[in-house]
């Protein structure tokens, strides 16, 4: 079973709304979201070294997602979010860190996103902003 993890450093991000020109009226990705999946890209094929899942296997992705910890609040506090014993309730949300991760993927860990059918996120503190991402292949063939 092929299974591959990597990490990107730095606060979570989550997929930003297409933004619409007001002079031309389409839509465009904000560049923000546009810089955060060309690093997950680059991270990917760097520490993947560049591994494709076949085009037919079924995938699951957990993403582990690291929050920098608020300046304010106390030592109790802290140690409280160290010890994850509170958790980040705060933008961006889960289902748009997927997004952002799963496109950014697209055509690089695999064909399509289609591919993913279970999917685990989980948010916690950490001194170190990052995610962490999981893909793993799932036994049998779609």
């Amino acid at each position: 079973m092929d299974r591959v993890k990597f990490t990107v450093l730095g606060e979570p991000k989550g997929k930003g709304r297409p933004r619409f020109s007001t002079q031309t009226g389409r839509a465009f990705t904000p560049k923000q979201t546009v810089n955060y999946e060309t690093l997950v890209h680059t991270e990917y094929m760097v520490q993947c070294k560049g591994f494709r899942f076949p085009d037919d296997a079924m995938l699951d992705m957990r993403i582990l997602a690291y929050y920098s910890i608020p300046k304010s609040g106390s030592k109790k506090e802290k140690a409280q979010k160290l010890a994850n014993v509170i958790r980040p309730t705060k933008k961006p949300d889960m289902d748009n860190v997927v997004k952002m991760v799963a496109d950014a993927l697209n055509q690089v860990a695999y064909k399509d996103d289609t591919q993913i059918v279970d999917c685990q996120v989980r948010k916690f503190y950490a001194e170190q902003p990052r995610i962490e991402v999981i893909i793993q292949e799932i036994g049998g063939k779609a």
